[in-house]
């Protein structure tokens, strides 16, 4: 749950604002001072004061270095008080994009407690591939192509998806997501151990 008491603006917060909230409270859990996690996750200092103070536009990969640097799902930081009926429409939803290439997630579903899984949608352009480092052991993505076509999978061995085409792979090497056509759109769903 976000503490929102000291929560300076209008009523209703800035996504960028409960990120915010979110990266500061799990490091303060995990106990670790703005130097030791900026150090673990491999981000400048400075990177991570911004992204606390509210400040900036984190990438993917960021997220997933501070996620990784305190052995938590990325998923930890957009988590939300639990409803029983949620409509994300096409246009909406918290998206990140990658550094390089058009690659943007939009997290549909997070892990609630208990239940070990996160959704995402996936929007993506012709490119650079977008490039995952491994996932702790154990880690499965099922990813459904929507639209358009694309190569998913480990990097050693990737897979040309159709629309229509679902598959499942061990997230625990590298894998690899490449649009092959405009507007490649997928369903991703992370299973974590």
């Amino acid at each position: 749950m976000n503490d929102l008491t000291n929560y300076p603006h209008a009523e209703r917060p800035r996504p960028i604002d409960l990120l915010a909230l979110a990266i500061k409270r799990e490091r303060q859990l995990a106990n670790l001072s703005v130097t030791e996690l900026a150090k673990r996750a491999s981000i400048a200092k400075s990177t991570l004061s911004q992204l606390e103070a509210g400040l900036g536009n984190p990438s993917i990969e960021t997220l997933w270095a501070l996620a990784i640097a305190m052995g938590l799902p990325v998923t930890r930081f957009f988590e939300q008080p639990p409803q029983q009926v949620r409509v994300i429409r096409a246009t909406e939803g918290q998206t990140a994009y990658a550094e390089h290439g058009h690659y943007a997630a939009t997290l549909l579903a997070d892990c609630p407690p208990g239940v070990r899984r996160d959704l995402y949608r996936l929007k993506v352009q012709p490119g650079q591939a977008k490039l995952s480092q491994p996932h702790p052991a154990g880690t499965l993505e099922h990813v459904l192509l929507c639209s358009g076509r694309a190569r998913v999978g480990p990097v050693q061995d990737p897979v040309v998806l159709n629309a229509g085409d679902y598959m499942s792979y061990s997230a625990q090497g590298a894998h690899v997501f490449e649009a092959l056509e405009p507007d490649t759109t997928a369903v991703m769903v992370i299973e974590h151990p």
